[in-house]
C-alpha cells in the first residue's frame, strides 16, 4: 500500500463488491474490502446447499485468496456498524474505523417478509449461507422425524410449503421434491410418498413473472408433473409454528415453511445512508450510481435502485448480473475520478435470465429469440453458473457433483450437523446487527 494514494473502501464481499474491487485492482488507489465473513458466497446455488445437493464449501470461496496477488487490495474481516458521511469513515464493531476518500456500498439486501405476521419467526428464509445451512439441517431433521414418528405427520405424510414463485422458490420446490425422492429410494426413509406434499404459493397469477409467459407455463407444468402443488393468486396472511394461514381463510398445516417471498434493503447498512428510497428500501442513485449529494459514495447491487440506462426512471431487478455490472461500473468511475475524468452513466446490458426447475429441467430466456427449456436449458444454466463460480477448485467440484447427480441422481451427503442451528443463529444475529453486510 502506498500512503499518499486515495483510499477506497468497499463494504460487502458479494458479486457487486468483488467486481468493484476487481475494477480497482492495479489502480492508483489503496483499496480495502470489508466483510463480516472471510468468504464470498455464490448465492444462485444456495438452494442446492439447502436441499443437500452441495456442501457449503462448494459455493463459498475465501476473499483473501481471490485478491491475494493484488498489491493495492487489502481484505478487512470486520462487522460494519455505521457510516459517517461527514468524517468519511466506515465504523467497525469494536470502535475502530476505516477512513475513505471513496466508498462503495455493496451490502446487498436481507430477506423481506412483507409484513406477514410470524413469517420472520416461523419460516426459513434462503438468502445467506447461514440460511441455507440452517434450512438444510431442518429439512433433514424433519425427514428423520417423519420416519421415527409418522403419527406426528399425518401417518408419515409431511407437508412442506414454499412461499414465493420467483426463481428461488421454483428452484427450491423442485430440488426439495428431488431430495424427498432420493431419501425414500436411496436412504430407505419411511415416508408416505404418495401423500407427502410440497405446496408452492405465490400472490401472482403465474410463476417466474420476470420471464415471458411461455417460460412461466413450462415451469408450472414441469413442477406439476413432479407432483408439486402450485397455488397461484394466494396471499399469505400469517405463518404460525403449525403452518400457513392464507388471506382466503384457509389454513395449511406444514412441517416446514420456506420463505422465498422477496428481499428488502430496509434495516440493512445501506438503509442508514441519506437520500430517497424506492420500493423495498432500495437506495436511489445518480445515473453514475453515486449517492445524491455524495459523489464520493457509490451504492451498487441489490442495495441500489440501479437505473436501466442513463436517466431512465426504470430500475433493474435485484439479480446477480445487475450486481456484477453495477459493481464493475462503480469501480471504473472511481478510477476515472482519480484520473480527473468526468463520470459516465451506467448502462445495463440485459444478457438474459435463467431458472432451474430440477434435474434435466430449466428455463433460459435471452433478450431475443425463443425460450430455451428442458435439458438444453439445464445445460445452458449449468454452463453459465460454472463460468461465474469463483475459484477453479469450486468449478471442478461442482462439475463433478452435477455430472454424478445427472447420471446417478444420488444428491449430496445428507448429514445433520448438530451445531448448525447454534452457529447459524449466531451468524444470522450478526448479519442483522451489521445490517446485511455481505
Amino acid at each position: 500500500m502506498t500512503p499518499e494514494r486515495d483510499r477506497v473502501v468497499v463494504v460487502g464481499g458479494g458479486f457487486a463488491g468483488l467486481k468493484a474491487v476487481k475494477a480497482l485492482a492495479g489502480a492508483e488507489a489503496n483499496v480495502t474490502i470489508v466483510d463480516q465473513h472471510n468468504f464470498h458466497t455464490f448465492q444462485p446455488l444456495l438452494y442446492e446447499v439447502a436441499t443437500a445437493g452441495m456442501e457449503p464449501a462448494d459455493v463459498a470461496y475465501p476473499i483473501r485468496t481471490i485478491f491475494g496477488r493484488q498489491k493495492n487490495v487489502m481484505f478487512r474481516h470486520g462487522l460494519v456498524v455505521g457510516i459517517d458521511t461527514e468524517k468519511r469513515e466506515v465504523k467497525l464493531d469494536g470502535d475502530s474505523a476505516l477512513p475513505y476518500d471513496y466508498l462503495v456500498v455493496a451490502t446487498g439486501a436481507a430477506a423481506g417478509f412483507l409484513g406477514v405476521t410470524g413469517a420472520a419467526q416461523n419460516s426459513r428464509p434462503l438468502y445467506t449461507l447461514a440460511d441455507a445451512r440452517r434450512l438444510r439441517n431442518d429439512l433433514l431433521l424433519c425427514l428423520e422425524q417423519v420416519d421415527s414418528h409418522p403419527e406426528r405427520f399425518d401417518g408419515g405424510a409431511p407437508v412442506f410449503v414454499v412461499v414465493g414463485g420467483g426463481p428461488t422458490g421454483v428452484e427450491t420446490a423442485g430440488a426439495l421434491m428431488e431430495l424427498i425422492d432420493v431419501t425414500v429410494k436411496r436412504d430407505g426413509l419411511k415416508l408416505d410418498r404418495e401423500r407427502t406434499r410440497i405446496i408452492l404459493l405465490d400472490a401472482a397469477d403465474r410463476l417466474l413473472t420476470a420471464f415471458r409467459p411461455t417460460g412461466s407455463k413450462y415451469a408450472e407444468q414441469t413442477l406439476e408433473n413432479r407432483h408439486v402443488d402450485i397455488r397461484l393468486e394466494e396471499r399469505v396472511a400469517a405463518i404460525t409454528p403449525n403452518g400457513v394461514k392464507l388471506q382466503s381463510g384457509e389454513e395449511i398445516k406444514a412441517a416446514l415453511v420456506v420463505w422465498a417471498g422477496g428481499v428488502t434493503v430496509s434495516g440493512t447498512l445501506a438503509d442508514s445512508l441519506p437520500g430517497p428510497r424506492t420500493r423495498g428500501g432500495r437506495i436511489q442513485v445518480e445515473p453514475d450510481l453515486s449517492l445524491p449529494g455524495h459523489p464520493e459514495i457509490f451504492v451498487v447491487g441489490d442495495a441500489a435502485a440501479v437505473p436501466v440506462g442513463g436517466k431512465s426512471d426504470e430500475i433493474t431487478p435485484q439479480l446477480a448480473p445487475v450486481a456484477i455490472q453495477s459493481g464493475h461500473h462503480a469501480g471504473r468511475q472511481i478510477v476515472r475520478r482519480i484520473a480527473g475524468e468526468p463520470p459516465q452513466p451506467f448502462r445495463y446490458v440485459d444478457k438474459g435470465i435463467m431458472a432451474t426447475i430440477g434435474r434435466r429441467a430449466a428455463v433460459a430466456q435471452l433478450p431475443v429469440g425463443p425460450i430455451i427449456r428442458g435439458t438444453l436449458g439445464w445445460l445452458a444454466w449449468l454452463g453459465l453458473h460454472l463460468v461465474y463460480l469463483i475459484g477453479f477448485r469450486n468449478r471442478i467440484q461442482v462439475l463433478i457433483n452435477w455430472a454424478w447427480r445427472y447420471l446417478d441422481w444420488t444428491s449430496g451427503p445428507r448429514l445433520i450437523m448438530g451445531d448448525v442451528e447454534r452457529e447459524s443463529d449466531v451468524e444470522m444475529d450478526s448479519e442483522q446487527q451489521s445490517a446485511g453486510v455481505g
